[in-house]
């Protein structure tokens, strides 16, 4: 089954096409050239679902499935931040290295080395029949520090529950089985055996 992606982001794709082994996942920009997608709906479910229809809409090829993700980091001393903004946090076009020195700074400000957090995935299925979503969380610590080489995004500074590594320094076997994304994607799997 073709599986087309809502995303360019080549750590989720990864991700995606690891845990995902039974179908033909495939990045939309390898079917069309990319363009631009203006999520500015005030939820990751939302936000998931603008992705998903927006790919399946310029697909010409309406017999696929498409697949989006949005998913983000929330911090509790920062009020839940970056939350939605999470891919952006530190400037419109700002990369995975800007947006974690300033997470960690902004923990930083508020006097402390961490705070409870965690992350949240959408994910939004779209067919010519059917919109679907579901959500996976994953529950940690946020340190104003980044530890690790592994993973993408914040992962160098979120230490998961009942773990003293981060996911920038644990396995990508033991991420799988934590991951906000993984545990939607499980859910997902479940949605499409029925489609």
């Amino acid at each position: 089954m073709k599986l087309v992606l809502a995303t360019s982001n080549k750590g989720k794709v990864r991700e995606i096409q690891a845990l995902c082994e039974d179908y033909e996942v495939i990045p939309y920009r390898e079917l069309m050239d990319e363009f631009e997608i203006i999520e500015d709906a005030d939820t990751f479910k939302d936000n998931a679902l603008i992705k998903a229809r927006a790919v399946f809409d310029a697909l010409e090829d309406k017999d696929v499935i498409v697949m989006a993700d949005d998913s983000g980091i929330s911090v509790d001393i920062l009020g839940g931040a970056p939350g939605i903004y999470s891919a952006r946090y530190g400037g419109e076009n700002a990369n995975d290295r800007e947006n974690l020195k300033k997470l960690m700074n902004d923990i930083k400000s508020k006097g402390v080395g961490s705070s409870p957090a965690f992350y949240t995935a959408a994910i939004a299925i779209v067919t010519k029949k059917s919109e679907r979503t579901v959500h996976g969380w994953m529950h940690g610590t946020a340190l104003a520090q980044s530890r690790g080489e592994g993973g993408f995004g914040y992962d160098p500074m979120f230490v998961p529950l009942g773990y003293d590594k981060t996911l920038g320094e644990l396995s990508n076997e033991v991420k799988k089985k934590l991951s906000h994304r993984s545990k939607a994607l499980s859910l997902a799997k479940k949605i499409l055996k029925t489609l």
